[in-house]
């Protein structure tokens, strides 16, 4: 069973107010049957929904996930484009202007359309949090770069289009994680050339391995490790063998994990990148703060 209205459901004879006693509130007159351990991402934004009385537009992160992507936790803030000053617990509500073309339904729910999801994204959120959320929408929903330009042009007060407009260019469905994402503006950032995502390696015309991001013409590749040589054995073992037949091929591989300090990062990017002839210098970028 669906999120629900209360009232709707007392009104209809659905369940008697007696009943509706039974069910889980997660909003104000919304409801969950009380069986659920938990409540999904998808409860949580149908449930937004139902509280603005099916009258907002769910936005933002949540949008995003709406549209497909990925690595969106299930108690992330449910963004929505509604006048309404005191929103629930969960819920934050932005009295934004917007229009019919930048609204879509998804799935029976009004949602931002990916490229006015990424236009939120890209100025409402911290920087490297916004290029990883973006990124993870392109990988999910294509959408036109161009489109968000024009949505730029459109709301020339918007707060926070300097960012959105220095992070557009970077954009890249090709970032596997937001770590991939975090790593890959990093070295952005450092003054390097900006890498190629998902560069396949292949033998004998055969697809070998695909790196994460890297300078193909120099044959140096930088791969964030995750976690998952910790829970699944398999992957370990063929992520081993690979990095053994890496550098038979021709690639110098950078691997990076959590633990790793920004700048040591840098300094092993730097040396590779130079033992392979790079006569390139370290340019920090400068970008918007406002």
């Amino acid at each position: 069973m669906k999120a629900f209205l209360g009232s709707e459901a007392v009104a209809e004879g659905v369940v008697s107010r007696h009943r509706l006693g039974r069910y889980r509130r997660i909003y104000p007159d919304v409801y969950l049957p009380d069986d659920r351990p938990a409540s999904s991402l998808r409860d949580r934004i149908d449930g937004a929904w139902l509280w603005s009385h099916r009258r907002g537009v769910i936005a933002g992160v949540a949008a995003s996930a709406r549209h497909g992507a990925r690595w969106v936790d299930d108690d992330v803030v449910i963004e929505m484009l509604l006048c309404n000053g005191r929103p629930p617990s969960g819920v934050m509500t932005r009295n934004e202007t917007f229009a019919d073309d930048e609204v879509t339904v998804v799935r029976g729910i009004r949602v931002t359309t990916p490229a006015r999801t990424a236009f939120d994204l890209g100025r409402h959120l911290p920087r490297g949090q916004a290029l990883a959320r973006m990124d993870a929408l392109m990988r999910a929903t294509p959408f036109a770069v161009e489109r968000v330009r024009m949505l730029a042009d459109r709301y020339p007060g918007a707060r926070g289009l300097c960012q959105l407009r220095e992070l557009l260019p970077l954009v890249d469905g090709g970032a596997a994680s937001l770590k991939k994402s975090w790593l890959r503006l990093l070295l952005i950032d450092a003054g390097f050339p900006v890498p190629t995502t998902q560069i396949p390696v292949h033998i004998n015309y055969h697809l070998f391995a695909m790196l994460d991001m890297g300078w193909e013409e120099f044959g140096v590749a930088a791969e964030y490790d995750g976690d998952q040589h910790r829970t699944d054995r398999r992957e370990y073992v063929r992520g081993e063998r690979r990095e053994r037949k890496l550098p038979q091929l021709g690639w110098l591989k950078i691997k990076v994990i959590a633990e790793d300090r920004s700048d040591d990062v840098i300094a092993r990017v730097y040396g590779a990148l130079r033992s392979r002839g790079w006569r390139g210098t370290l340019t920090p970028r400068l970008h918007s703060r406002r």
